[in-house]
């Protein structure tokens, strides 16, 4: 990704998976898509996969935290068995993918519970999304980058919460940045870099991007038994209690008075 903005936007969402990811303890993680980013790098989980689906190359060399492990395959059906990963990244996947909620429920098959989804989005409430939206005047204004023209449709934040909770996912933490519009120039994109500051304190919900974390929560069950024996051991509990006598010691009277 050659693009000022491009260049701009990797570097701040390398920086917040770094973060995130080194904290994430487990056996077992994969990054779904977007390969033009190394999002496992700082992992210190041993086994780990990068899932392609063939339109994006995937960039492994250089860098000791490349992933071993590369897999072409398609997002709707991801190749590992239910319960068997800690942790899931999805950068920019669910904005490629044909059917979102889909990979999201797969994504929710394959975890394990307690496991982890870091998902990285583009903001729809933003600069960034607002050039998405109107492309060819963004073009005009020199506001653009290639990097939106490879996704879909942006999903918000605010969506993007209810379909976890409606998995099941509890969300954990969550940050938005990249606050700079997206000049096509190096010299706009650099005289801009007060944005930054000022969207994190003044705006920060408008931020063009945002990282979310959310952890696969599986409520346990209590085994109760059959109900005939609940109901029978409910009924017998007074009888006990009525047929229970007061305590006495031997060699003396129950009567006090003579």
């Amino acid at each position: 990704m050659k693009a000022p903005a491009g260049r701009y936007l990797l570097a701040w969402e390398q920086q917040q998976l770094d973060r995130v990811v080194a904290d994430i303890f487990g056996y077992h993680a994969v990054q779904v898509g977007w390969p033009m980013v190394q999002a496992l790098r700082c992992s210190r989980i041993s086994h780990r996969w990068l899932l392609n689906d063939g339109q994006l190359d995937a960039d492994l060399g250089g860098g000791e935290g490349a992933l071993p492990v590369s897999v072409l395959t398609d997002y709707d059906t991801l190749p590992f068995p239910s319960n068997s990963l800690d942790l899931a990244v999805l950068p920019h996947t669910l904005e490629m993918t044909a059917d979102a909620h889909h990979t999201l429920r797969e994504v929710e098959r394959v975890l394990m519970p307690e496991g982890r989804v870091v998902i990285v989005g583009f903001n729809p409430t933003s600069l960034w999304g607002l050039c998405h939206q109107l492309d060819t005047i963004g073009r005009r204004v020199g506001m653009t980058s290639p990097v939106m023209s490879e996704t879909g449709e942006f999903i918000g934040p605010r969506r993007l919460r209810d379909w976890l909770r409606l998995l099941g996912f509890e969300i954990e933490s969550g940050h938005f940045g990249c606050y700079r519009p997206p000049f096509a120039s190096q010299g706009w994109l650099d005289r801009s870099a007060w944005w930054d500051q000022a969207g994190e304190r003044w705006w920060p919900v408008f931020g063009s991007v945002y990282v979310l974390t959310a952890v696969k929560r599986v409520r346990a069950m209590r085994l109760l038994g059959p109900e005939w024996k609940r109901k029978r051991r409910v009924g017998t509990a007074p009888a006990a209690v009525a047929q229970r006598q007061p305590h006495t010691t031997p060699g003396t009277s129950r009567n006090t008075t003579e």
